[in-house]
């Protein structure tokens, strides 16, 4: 196939978020995906494509995929809701813009927790509302696209928590100190993390693959304790007794990933995940 003598460009949609600001922060430096990134966001900045769902699709230009980094982290049950509609304006733009595929962020938080981890033909059970609403939008895509057989391919990436933007980091103070559970055995909890450089390239390897599975988790191969990352950021910890609700371990399987691509050997090490929350700008 000869190549495109224009080659289209990938839409990022919701390039002014916390996640959409690491990714292009990535882009700049070592993990760029090798096509061009169009940030779009509903405010105009540095080099940002100003375009709001409900304006006409004619202003976005022609794109081989969108990445929909958009979406609604907190709040309440019908603020939360707006990710469904989100999702499926963003499939409607990868309609309008021709694109091949369309990858829009859910979380690992569809996951009811659990020690063994967790692969993506675990049935979704989430045990809090935003969980839940990302169950709502993963069928929303799922729906859309059994609606429209001829347009762009969903891909649905679950992510474990961001670094630098998780709440773990909005917390962590370099020089201040940390207040951690502490469960029976003496530790304290685990989470699979991702980095916005990881997803940036896990998102390069399916846009180059040009397919994909249509549910993927995203994250470090191996949980990484919270007391590491807050000594790694420079946190003193203090322990309090973690109760009966409180979840240990969120671990996410990636044996789906490392099929498509491969993450450094250290993107488990604590100091990975906080020198990428530096490196993405999301943190201190």
């Amino acid at each position: 196939m000869a190549p495109e003598p224009h080659p289209r460009p990938v839409l990022l949609l919701g390039a002014t978020g916390k996640l959409g600001r690491g990714m292009l922060a990535a882009q700049r430096g070592t993990a760029r995906i090798g096509y061009e990134i169009v940030p779009v966001a509903r405010r105009a900045g540095d080099e940002v494509l100003q375009w709001a769902p409900g304006d006409p699709m004619t202003a976005l230009p022609p794109a081989r995929a969108v990445i929909a980094a958009w979406g609604v982290t907190e709040g309440t049950s019908e603020e939360l809701a707006a990710n469904v509609e989100l999702a499926r304006c963003a499939m409607e733009v990868g309609a309008a813009t021709g694109a091949d595929m369309v990858l829009h962020m859910s979380s690992a938080a569809v996951y009811r927790p659990q020690d063994a981890p967790l692969s993506e033909d675990v049935p979704a059970d989430p045990p809090a509302p935003y969980g839940g609403a990302k169950l709502e939008m993963e069928q929303a895509v799922i729906d859309w696209a059994a609606r429209h057989p001829d347009g762009p391919r969903p891909i649905l990436l679950r992510i474990g928590n961001v670094a630098g933007a998780d709440s773990l980091f909005r917390n962590l103070k370099p020089g201040g100190t940390l207040r951690l559970d502490r469960f029976p055995d003496g530790a304290g909890p685990n989470r699979s993390y991702a980095t916005a450089a990881d997803i940036l390239r896990v998102c390069g390897a399916l846009i180059a693959a040009g397919q994909g599975p249509h549910v993927l988790n995203v994250c470090a191969p191996r949980p990484t304790p919270m007391e590491e990352i807050a000594r790694a950021a420079d946190c003193e910890v203090t322990w309090q007794d973690a109760p009966e609700t409180a979840n240990r371990t969120v671990w996410l399987d990636t044996t789906r990933l490392s099929r498509l691509c491969t993450l450094p050997d250290e993107a488990s090490d604590a100091e990975y995940v906080v020198q990428a929350a530096r490196d993405s700008g999301l943190w201190p």
